[in-house]
């Protein structure tokens, strides 16, 4: 059978060594890879595992792999960016274009009338 193999003990005798099944290591939910930093375990086993084993301490660490989480974390930021610049267009095209923009005040003479020099 595959799952037992034969060991000869110190005393010389002949017993089956039955061979546990492959454990296995999560995927990452988007990508299928299987993530890094986190033991290869049977599902029997996990609940007496500590937390440390299972997950990586990092946003979604033991569902997505650290290149789909930067993917994810750079395409919200973009959408928030796109957000904001269609906010200031349309403040921009709200203005009325009516009106010619303002110059730029002169500098107020001092009371001297003389620059300060020593």
């Amino acid at each position: 059978m595959s799952d037992e193999s034969g060991v000869r003990t110190p005393g010389g005798r002949l017993v089956y060594l039955y061979v546990k099944k492959r454990r296995t290591l999560p995927k990452c939910g988007q990508c299928k890879k299987e993530l890094s930093g986190i033991k290869p375990s049977r599902p029997c086993e996990r609940p007496r595992m500590s937390r440390r084993l299972k997950t990586v301490t990092r946003t979604f660490g033991g569902v997505l792999c650290h290149r789909c989480l930067r993917e994810r974390i750079i395409r919200a930021f973009l959408i928030d960016e796109q957000k904001v610049v269609k906010v200031l267009r349309a403040q921009q095209q709200a203005k009325p274009a009516g009106k010619p923009a303002k110059a730029p005040k002169a500098a107020k003479p001092t009371k001297g009338g003389a620059s300060k020099s020593k």
